[in-house]
């Protein structure tokens, strides 16, 4: 099936490793020209390397922290002036620290707002007005689980996900008539760093090894298995791709059947 992405540039955040990584070397396996942004910079650009070498496809690694606006503004102005504008963004993210409501302060809540909500929002702001000129363009916004149903340990990621989730429905409205669809994928247990590093910490707070953690979220997965960064990365490059332009203010639950809510 061609998805119509070859020529198409796609700006991935967040894509060093894990879900982003695996969503810029799906879109790239596609033909888009990718740029791909993380804050760190030899993962990196290895990162591009490994997705140049692989898929044929330019990749370039323009380095960024997503908390700090004025990087965003900068990084948005760099992937312009060597790719052209994005047709589409993938923003992602590092998830926000994890923990109960009683174990985290002010400072930490600000932190993981500037991480997984602000930083989207601005992410949005640079890409937008060129797709409007075009009259075409998809943003679609990595987010989890935790928007359907919440996540024991992860008092801000079921506090901030869900605050995606209504900034995407609101600009599938504003921005429909413009041609510009908006999403979420929200992907539930997936093997990356950030859900073993998850599994571990559940584990210490409940009393129980890593492993043992990890095999319990398996036992409630229809597919008995985590799932891998590539069957997400797929998913994302349908969702940017033409074969799904009836689809917007969509949030598509990505978790081989973890979660129990009706509407996942």
């Amino acid at each position: 099936m061609d998805l119509g992405l070859s020529g198409k540039v796609a700006w991935v955040v967040g894509a060093s490793s894990g879900l982003g990584r695996a969503s810029a070397e799906a879109l790239a396996r596609e033909g888009a020209v990718v740029a791909v942004s993380a804050r760190r910079t030899d993962e990196l650009a290895e990162t591009a390397r490994s997705i140049e070498a692989t898929t044929g496809a330019r990749c370039l690694a323009v380095p960024l922290d997503v908390t700090d606006p004025e990087a965003v503004v900068s990084a948005a102005g760099t992937v312009t002036t060597e790719l052209g504008p994005a047709d589409v963004l993938v923003a992602n993210a590092g998830g926000p620290q994890p923990g109960r409501f009683e174990a985290l302060d002010d400072d930490a809540l600000y932190t993981a707002f500037a991480l997984t909500t602000a930083a989207f929002w601005r992410l949005a702001k640079q890409v937008v007005p060129a797709m409007q000129a075009r009259g075409s363009g998809c943003l679609l916004f990595i987010t989890s689980s935790s928007t359907k149903e919440v996540i024991p340990e992860l008092m801000f990621s079921n506090m901030l996900r869900p605050a995606i989730v209504g900034m995407a429905k609101t600009l599938s409205k504003e921005l429909g008539p413009h041609g510009i669809r908006a999403l979420c994928v929200a992907p539930g247990r997936i093997d990356t760093p950030r859900v073993r590093a998850l599994d571990e910490h559940l584990g210490a707070a409940t009393g129980v090894d890593t492993a043992t953690a990890r095999a319990r979220s398996e036992a409630r997965i229809a597919l008995g298995r985590y799932g891998e960064p590539r069957e997400l990365g797929d998913v994302v490059a349908f969702l940017a791709s033409d074969r799904a332009s009836y689809m917007t203010g969509t949030n598509v639950v990505i978790d081989g059947g973890y979660l129990n809510a009706m509407d996942a």
